[in-house]
């Protein structure tokens, strides 16, 4: 999602996702609009899950945001249509690599991954493909934890999410 004002968008990149620091929620795809009323700004955002216990975080950061560059936001919960992993940007995708996280899958090869067919998640510290599932859930219940059996190093997948 582009947000209009590029002022706007920069303050919106400068919060990051308290779970995951590296990525903006721009770059996770969190932000679905924002709207002017008055000098208000309202900040329109979707969970990655219903329940998330980030959300309050966030909306607090963006808050911060706006009123660190002299502007007031509100903030405005979407449920529906529900997030998705398809929403993370490019630039996401690449940051979680780098940062250690294995990005998610297209939906038919995320469930081969997570019923334990080996060699379906690329490992993030050496790059080798013969990985394994070890747990479906990871240090969030977004992510499934895995180990390469090359390097045996651990490391997160964030789960494909439709």
């Amino acid at each position: 999602m582009r947000v209009a004002d590029p002022e706007i968008e920069d303050i919106l990149r400068s919060v990051s996702d308290p779970e995951i620091p590296v990525l903006s929620i721009m770059d996770i795809g969190i932000v679905r609009k924002v709207d002017k009323q008055g000098d208000i700004f309202i900040v329109s955002i979707t969970p990655t899950y219903s329940g998330c216990p980030a959300m309050d975080t966030i909306g607090d950061d963006i808050k911060a945001a706006f009123k660190a560059a002299g502007m007031t936001a509100e903030i405005k919960l979407i449920l529906s249509p529900a997030w998705s992993t398809d929403w993370i940007t490019s630039r996401g995708r690449t940051a979680l690599e780098k940062y250690g996280i294995a990005a998610p899958l297209e939906a038919t090869a995320d469930k081969d991954a997570l019923i334990g067919k080996p060699n379906m998640i690329k490992c993030t510290n050496c790059g080798s493909m013969n990985t394994k599932m070890v747990s479906r859930f990871g240090s969030t219940a977004c992510k499934a934890l895995f180990q390469c059996e090359d390097c045996h190093e651990p490391f997160d997948y964030f789960k494909c999410l439709k």
